[in-house]
């Protein structure tokens, strides 16, 4: 059997219409017809029937409706002619055309969505600028489930711009809230279709963390966003440092390195711009690193070791390890705190020695002994603040 060339309807021959705006302007104009058709209706059976204009409108609807209550029914010859004629034929045509109509709507929008062409009336939200070349659907649930568990951001709207997933998003993805729209980061349609004007922030990816000609890509977007008089919103990754300083005369907001198995980078340059700086450092052996340090700490809170540290210039102390080796951070500041190491974060360039560090604690506990003679043979309040200076 030949296929069926004819279209359902006549727009569908054309396939660069919107067809979701020609869809809604037809429902429209049937539900004009059909409300003409019903008041016209109306009126004819209040003209010819002993029937008020509520007890005529009131038959009108319970007949186009199919109901068929019995309690009110035309007598006349003229009034049952026009209910053939104008709710039989015509009336329940028209209702059977705009059901018709609504379903292919329904259809048609699920195919938009699923193929990411839908235009979502989207504000305040995140549009997140490209995909990951690799385990790109990880990388947005966790940026995503971290984002939202950020305060005030917990049901932010979070949409992607790519030209991946052409068949749908993966259903983890579309189950966590996240809708994507299929083009181009520097096109001024997808944009303008994310709604980028009205985003609260743009997360620019880098299509490729390992490949440096994937910043000439990012470049590209960025310019456009900076056309756009976006760019002071725009949470860029940069692969190349050398490349940081093309981006800054656009007027970029932040400019990071793409670490993907670390998002929270990306998110606290988002939520908390500058901390980044922080978390980047601690991933570049180049300036400052964290650094293990196997010293028995028992008899030391948690300020006086910070304290010791930061005077002799050694750097800042970020955990202690505990006596079944568990890594502890945030401990409290005034329990004296038993531990057989420290993780300290110091300079890359002249990263003290294990001995600088027991150095710098005992100097401290001397500093404490006097410190408490004083105190006892002193009239000095108890809660000054001792100069170690």
């Amino acid at each position: 059997m030949l296929r069926n060339r004819r279209p359902l309807n006549p727009e569908h021959q054309y396939s660069h219409l919107p067809i979701s705006g020609i869809i809604r302007a037809r429902i429209k104009r049937l539900f004009l017809i059909l409300g003409g058709l019903v008041a016209l209706q109306t009126l004819i059976i209040w003209s010819v029937e002993e029937l008020s204009l509520f007890e005529s409108a009131w038959m009108t609807m319970t007949t186009l409706a199919t109901v068929g209550y019995g309690d009110f029914a035309p007598a006349t010859t003229l009034g049952r002619l026009s209910t053939i004629a104008l709710i039989f034929v015509a009336s329940i045509t028209i209702m059977t055309l705009i059901i018709s109509d609504f379903i292919e709507y329904r259809y048609y929008r699920r195919e938009r969505i699923l193929t990411g062409r839908w235009i979502y009336n989207m504000k305040d939200h995140i549009v997140i600028i490209n995909t990951p070349r690799h385990a790109g659907e990880q990388y947005f649930m966790r940026i995503a489930t971290q984002l939202r568990a950020v305060p005030g951001y917990e049901t932010i709207p979070i949409q992607i711009l790519t030209r991946e997933y052409p068949n749908g998003l993966p259903q983890e993805l579309s189950d966590m809230g996240l809708v994507h729209y299929h083009g181009y980061g520097a096109d001024p349609k997808a944009l303008k279709a994310v709604h980028a004007g009205d985003a609260r922030h743009i997360l620019l990816l880098a299509a490729d963390e390992s490949d440096p000609v994937s910043d000439s890509l990012t470049f590209d977007i960025a310019h456009r966003l900076s056309e756009v008089n976006l760019a002071s919103r725009t949470t860029l990754e940069c692969v190349v440092d050398e490349n940081r300083m093309r981006f800054v005369p656009l007027g970029i907001r932040t400019i990071i390195r793409p670490v993907r198995t670390y998002p929270e980078i990306m998110v606290r340059a988002v939520v908390a711009p500058g901390s980044e700086q922080v978390l980047e450092d601690m991933f570049n052996y180049e300036k400052d690193h964290p650094h293990r340090y196997e010293i028995d700490v028992d008899d030391l809170n948690w300020a006086d070791i910070v304290s010791a540290l930061i005077r002799h210039g050694i750097g800042t102390a970020l955990a202690y390890i505990g006596p079944d080796g568990e890594v502890v951070c945030h401990p409290p500041v005034t329990k004296k705190i038993q531990g057989k190491g420290l993780i300290i974060l110091v300079k890359s360039q002249d990263t003290p020695t294990v001995e600088i560090v027991q150095e710098a604690l005992d100097r401290y506990r001397s500093f404490l002994e006097k410190w408490r003679t004083v105190q006892e043979n002193a009239t000095i309040p108890a809660d000054s603040t001792p100069d170690t200076d």
